[in-house]
């Protein structure tokens, strides 16, 4: 073994310094690429960040309900509501009575509906006739020669129809006779009365009951068993004498829910007699009055 041998077994070998490796040569695209970012490393902020709406003031139903609670009324304002209210409430009062009156009507018989529409034809041609007479007699007094003549007859025609009605002269014509019967005694003065005003609304022109005349300024009464007519106590049976149309008088009383029904629901019986001749005898008092005066000169 030679000295250099020796030398190399006796030595320990050591190894070299490691050293980093050489960076690759820098290249175009490598130069371009930014530089890696640590994981550590925290993003940047945001330049300009959003803000966030500041919803600490109310919100615009909060301010609508603002503007519209308490409410801030003027007079006017006021005025026109209240009138608001009351056209509301005439209406519904008219709808409500229209529904009332439509519902009686569609629960009638047909026979009945064309008894209430021949009632209401006939009320229609009355009140026709009664203006052409008075056309007429306009007519007459404007075209008379003698335009006093005129005026006198037509004053005393007026005379006499005028104390037909107030009941101070006696009266005859075609008409009906109606007789109730009332042997339970449910019959009550508001019945009569009903009675009266039906007939007058259907054209009768003078009315007499049980030796009374009924007038306009007639009133009736319960008095004990019976009905006081001003003050004359009558007892049953009643017994209407009635001078009108015939056509129109006894439709009027047996309309649905009428006159007849109504007595015939409190046990009464009533029944009705057409006549060409009906006499109404009985006689009112000419009363003058305390007070009114004419006017006319």
């Amino acid at each position: 073994m030679n000295e250099h041998e020796q030398d190399r077994t006796t030595r320990p070998a050591v190894s070299p310094p490691r050293t980093a490796p050489e960076a690759p040569p820098a290249t175009g695209l490598r130069r371009e690429l930014p530089a890696e970012v640590p994981a550590s490393t925290p993003a940047p902020a945001q330049e300009n960040p959003q803000r966030e709406p500041d919803r600490s003031g109310p919100t615009g139903r909060q301010r609508l309900l603002q503007g519209l609670w308490p409410p801030r009324l003027t007079r006017a304002q006021l005025i026109v509501a209240l009138l608001l209210f009351g056209l509301g409430f005439g209406l519904a009062v008219q709808v409500a009575s229209n529904s009332d009156s439509d519902s009686a009507l569609r629960g009638a018989r047909q026979e009945d509906l064309v008894r209430i529409l021949d009632e209401l034809d006939n009320r229609t041609e009355r009140l026709e006739d009664e203006k052409q007479g008075l056309e007429k007699q306009r007519d007459e007094l404007e075209n008379s020669s003698d335009q006093a003549e005129e005026a006198r007859r037509q004053t005393i025609e007026k005379e006499r129809q005028l104390g037909v009605l107030a009941g101070t002269v006696a009266a005859q014509g075609p008409g009906i006779t109606m007789t109730i019967e009332d042997t339970k005694g449910m019959v009550e003065a508001d019945m009569l009365l009903d009675a009266v005003q039906e007939l007058r609304a259907a054209g009768a022109e003078a009315i007499q009951v049980n030796g009374v005349r009924v007038v306009a300024s007639t009133y009736l009464t319960d008095s004990g068993n019976g009905v006081a007519v001003d003050g004359n106590k009558i007892t049953a049976p009643y017994r209407f004498k009635v001078i009108g149309k015939a056509q129109d008088l006894e439709p009027a009383l047996n309309i649905p829910g009428g006159v007849v029904q109504t007595l015939e629901k409190e046990q009464a019986t009533v029944t009705v007699e057409r006549s060409t001749k009906i006499v109404v005898d009985a006689l009112r008092a000419a009363e003058r009055p305390d007070y009114a005066r004419s006017s006319s000169r």
